[in-house]
């Protein structure tokens, strides 16, 4: 016979508690950051030219990126610095999130949790790569490449960073399709069959998404909407194998 849910976290705690609670978990992911931005403090200038290797690689020959701003030159390399202490952080990020939330769920959604976080967050970290290393020689080759006659292509680091910026997260939060269709079906809003019937709409929505995060050229459009279809397609195969064992376990447990 199988035993009841029940929650793991035991005996309900103040609101009081939850407060302290949740500040002492705050303060640990800022520490966190805190520490690993320090850490890169003396490789500032490396990470950025690090990042921006990808468009100097296809600038014209005598080109270069330049600083409109006075204090650009120093706060855009930090800013850079602060933004990979923070997706560095971001494990113990989401463990202080879930160390706060897992008290108040049930075992069985405990045992579903546990997966999905580190499955969101290795796939983040595989959007950002697949942005830095795929996406970006290809579209900053194609945007240098149509440059007018005339016009020497000088981007400003700031500029350049905030557009950067937003592929990683578009492609990062991209690549997180499965982890939402796996919880949709766990939830039971929607099922294997009733994605699997609507696929046409979601190649439609895929590309639809593509242009509004994405720059407006096909190339980075296509670039973000194909691996999410394909992440579409491996999250239903996914969310049937998840149903498929939780039926069995229910029989299993019938069975006993």
């Amino acid at each position: 016979m199988a035993k009841p849910a029940t929650p793991a976290g035991g005996d309900e705690q103040s609101l009081l508690g939850h407060l302290l609670e949740l500040r002492t978990r705050i303060l640990r992911a800022v520490i966190a950051v805190a520490v690993f931005t320090t850490l890169l403090l003396p490789f500032t200038q490396d990470l950025y030219t690090l990042l921006a290797e990808p468009l100097l690689r296809h600038m014209p020959t005598g080109s270069s990126m330049i600083a409109i701003d006075v204090a650009t030159p120093f706060l855009t390399p930090f800013k850079m610095t602060l933004l990979a202490g923070i997706m560095l952080s971001i494990p113990v990020i989401i463990y202080q999130m879930w160390a706060f939330v897992a008290p108040g769920l049930f075992e069985h959604e405990q045992h579903l949790a546990k997966p999905l976080l580190v499955s969101a967050t290795l796939l983040f970290y595989a959007g950002c790569l697949f942005a830095y290393f795929v996406v970006f020689p290809v579209i900053f080759a194609f945007f240098t490449s149509v440059a007018p006659a005339g016009v020497s292509v000088m981007t400003d680091i700031s500029r350049y960073l905030d557009f950067v910026i937003a592929l990683f997260l578009a492609f990062g939060i991209a690549f997180e399709v499965p982890v939402a269709i796996i919880i949709l079906v766990a939830v039971r809003v929607v099922t294997p069959q009733q994605l699997a019937s609507k696929r046409a709409y979601i190649i439609v929505g895929a590309f639809a998404i593509g242009m509004l995060l994405t720059p407006p050229d096909v190339i980075s459009q296509s670039l973000l909407a194909i691996p999410m279809w394909l992440l579409f397609e491996f999250g239903v195969i996914m969310a049937k194998v998840l149903i498929k064992s939780d039926a069995e376990k229910k029989e299993d447990a019938t069975a006993s």
